[in-house]
């Protein structure tokens, strides 16, 4: 088993990724050979959420806080989403040069001093191209001076099974002194077989009223200026558009999704947690025990446990020096205890989906 660090853990999408043996929709995401020793965040709710959930509890602390050569345990592996804020295109008064920009360079600190084998981060899209790659193109200079061969990649979650056009930057860095290269996991699915969101929302009429917009909201929305956004309701036949933290206070004129309940009598809905959770690929096991708004923040926020899974066994791949492949069948794996699965090959899956009838 390698052992991972987790930075800017969150609620916990990164990490259950990283280690496997869940579900979802029907597809199992077995075992890797990873173990979290070490996880943190600042959020005290959204580490509420990961010990809930994971039996290695994180550590609630601002990481500029942490003591990294005391309090951080051996480690192989370093995970970390740092915050992304200041580089989302969806935010336009970002300044990276804030603090929060910053936070990157708390992980190149670790890489210099700890040497782990290798690293993870994820970020938005908009760090792509944000001041014209300048700012992705420092953040790496400064992960290759800290001693590893680094190359990024942007990845679609939907591609791999994820009923959500996600967009995220994967950074991965291999110590110079690994004679081992990173390959990207191939996308599983085409447009043609992406995910719908109908695979997660089961019923678009709820009795719950809190998740419905009321008449004066739909008001402002015909009311409004052309060129802010309306009513962006989702097709239950094809994937949703990026969930964001800002969920519990979404309106009909912001880039976040909703759902048309009835056309006729203008009722649109947001999303349930539940509904929000699956859409990020959290299997229906997965606990969120805070209130609502906490618990989409957390959702928005996280990273994708099923995208995850494919990055990290890819990454179990690149460290066994196995070539990472797709499409096999389910079959072939069976259940492996810890042992086997520390010295296995990369796990190979085959998607399937089962067509799933909305009730309206």
């Amino acid at each position: 088993m390698l052992k991972v660090a987790s930075l800017f853990s969150g609620c916990g999408g990164s990490d259950l990724g990283t280690i496997g043996g869940f579900s979802y929709l029907g597809n199992q995401y077995p075992r890797l050979p990873f173990d979290i020793v070490y996880a943190v965040d600042f959020d005290r709710d959204a580490v509420a959420t990961y010990n809930t959930n994971f039996a290695r509890k994180a550590m609630c602390e601002d990481i500029r806080n942490v003591d990294i050569n005391l309090d951080i345990p051996e480690f192989d592996v370093l995970v970390g989403g740092f915050p992304c804020q200041s580089f989302s295109t969806v935010n336009p008064t970002k300044n990276t040069n804030d603090a929060r920009a910053n936070l990157y360079k708390e992980i190149v600190k670790i890489l210099i001093s700890r040497q782990p084998k290798c690293f993870v981060c994820e970020n938005v899209k908009g760090l792509m191209t944000l001041q014209g790659g300048k700012i992705l193109k420092k953040i790496e200079k400064e992960f290759s001076g800290a001693g590893y061969r680094v190359c990024h990649r942007l990845m679609r979650a939907v591609d791999f099974g994820v009923p959500q056009r996600r967009e995220r930057v994967i950074i991965v860095g291999i110590r110079n002194d690994i004679a081992s290269e990173y390959e990207y996991p191939t996308p599983l699915l085409s447009e043609k077989e992406w995910v719908p969101i109908r695979e997660v929302v089961k019923t678009l009429a709820i009795p719950e009223k809190k998740f419905y917009f009321s008449q004066r909201a739909v008001d402002g929305m015909k009311n409004a200026k052309n060129n802010m956004k309306r009513g962006l309701w989702q097709d239950l036949d094809l994937p949703c558009l990026t969930l964001t933290s800002h969920l519990a206070k979404v309106s009909l004129n912001s880039r976040d999704p909703v759902l048309l309940v009835d056309e006729s009598r203008e009722l649109y809905r947001r999303f349930t947690v539940p509904e929000a959770a699956a859409i990020q690929s959290f299997p229906d096991n997965f606990v969120f025990p805070g209130t609502d708004a906490k618990s989409y923040k957390q959702i928005g926020n996280a990273v994708p446990p099923v995208l995850m899974w494919h990055v990290m066994n890819a990454l179990s791949s690149a460290m066994q020096g196995v070539k990472y492949g797709v499409r096999a069948t389910m079959s072939s794996i069976g259940s492996s205890s810890s042992a086997d699965i520390a010295s296995a090959g990369p796990v190979h899956i085959a998607l399937s989906f089962k067509k799933t009838k909305t009730h309206l």
